[in-house]
């Protein structure tokens, strides 16, 4: 827990406004700090740190009011937290204000108003700060005291001395990204006013211009608020309120107490109309959000390194083997997997990966019942057996190319045996780590030197996570586990069109996880344009993906004006949290102390100018006539470096990066090369189409004739349009029905194509597209992509690209093209449906067994089309045609081709075939019906 403090001793007196100021505590340095054994020493728990929690402290105070409102705009949060305290008891005394924060929040003002005399916060530079408190603290004027502990939070502390009868009123404002995990987004306020309170109100308002997917307040501050919690929502605004009366806050009826004493939770998650993310652009700025799901995981290899030292000996073990047998259990048979376990000596459970079996996993979960914790601990050769483990499975070419290989070390305690200078392990693992691997690391308990499990997984394309040996340990492991399970992309590169954007954050990222989120932002440069493009690739399971999204300049800013709880400054603010974090992690990182100073400079102008206290800034608290000081100094985190990169330190305060980096530092780089080409085969003019209720429109080149006819069939059959087993490709479509009216309920509905098909055999990838998502399946996985974003998709020799609400191309082995065409009707007419279009061209390149209701057309048949003569309508001629050896009555009409315009279509004039095509088309129509979307006809039809 991260102590930010503000101890000031004010008194106050009636007639004057004099001020006397009790100094308590010295400022830190970046010298201050001694080092042991050659690196820093680490912050030890002290006893204050499980002494009761209380928002408002003090004797004799009447606490009139505790508000907390938070505002989420697009992820990013903006909470104040209000208080107004009274001292009625005779004497003067010392009030506290506390709040707990998230670590990862940045506190950016705080405001206090006692008997009259408002300080008002500013964010400076450390230095500057300092000097100004200096002089303030030279005539006895102010003091801060700074404490950092351990945990997840960090606690904003506020003591004021005053006389009896004062009215003190404390504003503290801070922010923060939300970070999605697991599928959702979840905001924790900590609730401790530690007394009852006449006016508590909780206010969370919630924008997401996307929509909002769903909203939920667990119940986490106990069985005493069930249900006081009321939420109300619309498409894209929540609202959460929760303001118990005096009675309920009572413990008791009788009571004296609160029972408020927990944290206030809100989970949410926003909807997502593509796999190709969210593009926000807002007051200069842009936020892109990419989140995809329905996409296949990719396989693993996993080695899990185990410290079973002496001092991992009862609870910790325990809970540890716990985690274990559930995580084993997650393992497939796509997964590889072996155990490492350590003291003083390196065990290997089996000296190779082996597949997630049942077998394999029984005997890994066995193995691991009968581990007992004793001796030293050797991390260095524990994490080098590892790491060759990976690589000698990688050189037999036991692991897939596209799979995620990574070490998940899980520790309670510093090296004692072999190497152990943490500097050196943490460089002798560099070295031997390939690009493609990664280590994620977990620190159980305090004894543990968390900077360096954070560095070493840093540095090496992972994260890592203090786990605290509480009763939840092990459920502290499966969720870490559950984070990192499932992954669903490698490579992932976010990119705009060259001259549109700058200062973008970190862009390239190695690997995407089921349930999470890569952010990137920066700054939008003027343009002529009023869209901005955003291009993602990445690699997924056989997939090489290309996603194209985009947003409209002003239409954002315009929705937030009207938005009365919307926090407007949320894109500018993200961009600045998110480059300051990542600043921040670089520096901890930086090769030499040139390049930190540098580093630490951005974050000084960053920090000031977007008023973020960070470990390198300070809030500076003034009275409005700026003669009495106050300051609030970001602690210096308890992880002190322990391993020097090159000549620079680590820095203090050093943050975990919001997103794993595939390379180091790759989002300094601007990368805005010219955006990936979306270039499709071009379609002839002249082509063979399926359209409306299903009207065919059959091409005949060497005739230079347009053929159609109707196929009359029901809703739900398949019919099959190319069958070519020499090619190994079929093409088929399911037909769907238009709505049913009740008073014509005994007429025959229209049909048309709900869905079309392509499958291809020999790489066993069937394309299915439906009105709502394309979806591709290979037998092991299945990849889902919706209609909502530009995207190409290569998987094996068949290539799919969709363009936005409008068509996709489907190539297949570079010979064989189709074309499928959206339709959207209006939701509430009373008979139409969505429904697809077909155009496939005649130059495919089928072979000679190719077949179907169009395919059958590659081979073409002779047509004679003579007898021209006035037909019973007199604006249609009729003619008789002699194809396949028979002759047919047809009518002179037309169709539409719907490729340019997809409202009025352009007329297409053909020779109309009746009877569903009966003597054009070998044999009769329902010969064509197949019983799957990946049937071949039968041979002979």
């Amino acid at each position: 827990m991260r102590r930010l403090a503000l101890l000031l001793g004010l008194l106050a007196l009636h007639q004057t406004h004099c001020f006397e100021f009790v100094v308590e505590g010295e400022w830190e340095t970046e010298t201050s700090l001694e080092k042991q054994h050659g690196r820093f020493k680490r912050a030890i728990l002290t006893s204050e740190e499980q002494e009761d929690f209380e928002a408002i402290r003090g004797d004799d105070i009447t606490v009139k009011s505790y508000r907390v409102e938070s505002r989420i705009t697009s992820r990013f949060c903006h909470t104040t937290v209000k208080s107004s305290v009274v001292n009625s008891g005779p004497n003067a005394q010392s009030i506290g204000f506390n709040v707990q924060i998230p670590k990862r929040a940045f506190i950016t003002n705080f405001t206090m108003n006692v008997n009259g005399i408002m300080f008002v916060g500013s964010v400076k530079e450390k230095t500057v700060a300092r000097n100004l408190y200096a002089q303030a603290r030279a005539r006895g004027k102010a003091a801060g005291l700074v404490r950092a502990n351990s945990q997840d939070m960090e606690t904003f502390k506020t003591e004021v001395h005053v006389p009896p009868g004062s009215k003190i009123e404390f504003e503290l404002h801070y922010q923060e990204m939300m970070q999605r995990k697991l599928g959702f987004y979840e905001h924790s306020l900590y609730l401790q006013p530690g007394r009852l309170v006449p006016q508590f109100q909780v206010d969370v308002y919630i924008y997401e211009p996307n929509g909002i997917a769903s909203v939920e307040t667990p119940n986490t501050l106990g069985e005493h608020f069930s249900g006081m919690a009321k939420l109300t929502s619309s498409k894209d605004k929540a609202h959460v309120v929760f303001k118990p009366s005096l009675q309920q806050q009572r413990k008791c009826e009788n009571c004296t107490t609160s029972a408020i004493d927990g944290i206030f939770t809100v989970k949410y998650d926003v909807l997502r109309d593509s796999n190709a993310g969210e593009l926000h652009v807002s007051d200069g700025h842009f936020v892109h959000f990419f989140a995809p799901a329905n996409l296949s995981p990719l396989p693993k290899n996993i080695v899990f390194v185990i410290d079973v030292s002496g001092s991992m000996w009862g609870v910790k073990m325990k809970q540890t083997v716990e985690a274990m047998q559930t995580i084993l259990d997650d393992l497939t048979m796509d997964d590889y997997f072996s155990i490492v376990d350590f003291n003083h000596n390196v065990r290997c459970w089996s000296e190779e990966l082996v597949p997630g079996s049942t077998i394999q996993v029984a005997e890994a979960k066995k193995y691991i019942q009968n581990i007992k914790p004793n001796g030293g601990t050797n991390i260095n050769e524990a994490l080098m057996r590892a790491v060759q483990m990976l690589v000698k499975a990688s050189n037999q070419g036991m692991i897939d190319p596209r799979s995620v290989s990574m070490i998940m070390l899980v520790s309670d305690g510093d090296p004692t045996v072999g190497e152990i200078k943490l500097s050196a392990i943490q460089k002798n693992v560099k070295k031997v780590m390939r690009e493609e691997f990664s280590l994620f690391s977990l620190g159980i308990g305090f004894d543990v030197d968390y900077d360096f499990l954070e560095r070493i997984a840093m540095e090496n394309r992972g994260v890592a996570q203090r786990i605290y040996t509480s009763h939840d340990a092990s459920d502290q492991i499966r969720r870490f586990y559950s984070q990192v399970s499932s992954p669903l992309l490698r490579k992932i590169t976010v990119q705009f069109p060259e001259d549109s954007v700058s200062d973008v954050t970190q862009n390239h990222f190695d690997k995407y996880f089921s349930g999470s989120e890569l952010v990137v932002a920066g700054k939008v440069l003027p343009s002529e344009s009023t869209t901005l493009n955003s291009f993602t690739t990445a690699f997924a399971d056989r997939l090489d993906l290309s996603l194209q999204t985009e947003a409209d300049y002003l239409e954002l800013d315009a929705a937030l004006a009207q938005q009365q709880h919307a926090f407007t400054g949320f894109a500018r603010q993200m961009w600045a949290y998110i480059t300051v974090n990542q600043l921040l992690a670089e520096r901890s990182l930086a090769p030499t102390a040139g390049k930190k100073r540098k580093i630490t400079q951005r974050i000084l102008n960053l920090a000031v100018e977007h008023q973020f206290v960070t470990p390198l800034t300070a809030l500076l608290v003034e009275s409005e006539e700026a003669k009495e000081r106050l300051l609030a100094d970001s602690p210096r985190d308890p992880k002190q470096g322990c391993c020097a990169g090159g000549s620079g330190m680590a820095g203090p305060g050093q943050r975990t990066p919001m997103q794993i980096v595939h390379s180091l530092p790759p989002w300094v780089r601007m990368t805005t090369p010219a955006p990936p080409s979306h270039a499709e085969r071009p379609l002839p003019d002249h082509i063979t189409i399926v359209e409306n209720d299903p009207h065919f429109i059959v091409h005949l080149p060497k005739n230079n004739m347009d053929v159609c006819f109707n196929i009359d069939s029901e809703p739900g059959h398949i019919l099959n349009l190319v069958s070519d087993p020499g090619a190994g490709v079929v093409v088929n479509g399911q037909l769907v029905g238009s709505k049913r009216v009740e008073e014509k309920e005994k007429e025959k509905v229209n049909t048309y194509f709900g869905t079309i098909s392509v499958f291809y055999q020999p790489d066993g990838i069937r394309v299915s597209v439906t009105t709502d998502r394309i979806d591709l399946t290979d037998g092991r996985n299945n990849h889902s992509f919706t209609w909502g974003a530009t995207a190409d998709i290569t998987q094996d020799r068949v290539k799919v690209s969709i363009v936005k609400d409008s068509k996709v191309m489907v190539t297949v082995d570079d010979k064989i093209t189709v074309m499928v065409l959206l339709h959207r009707v209006w939701k509430k007419h009373p008979t139409h449906v969505d429904f697809l279009g077909l155009y496939i061209p005649n130059n495919n390149q089928y072979s000679s067994q190719a077949h179907g209701l169009i395919g059958q057309f590659g081979q073409e048949p002779e047509v004679r089309v003579f007898n021209l003569h006035q037909g019973a309508d007199p604006l249609k001629k009729e003619a008789t045609m002699e194809v396949k050896g028979n002759k047919l009555v047809v009518t002179r009409g037309w169709q539409k081709d719907y490729r340019r315009d997809k409202k009025r279509g352009s007329d297409v004039f053909c020779w109309f075939i009746h009877n569903s095509g009966k003597g054009f088309i070998d044999g009769h129509y329902t010969n064509y019906i197949v019983p799957r979307l990946d049937s071949f006809l039968p041979l002979p039809l």
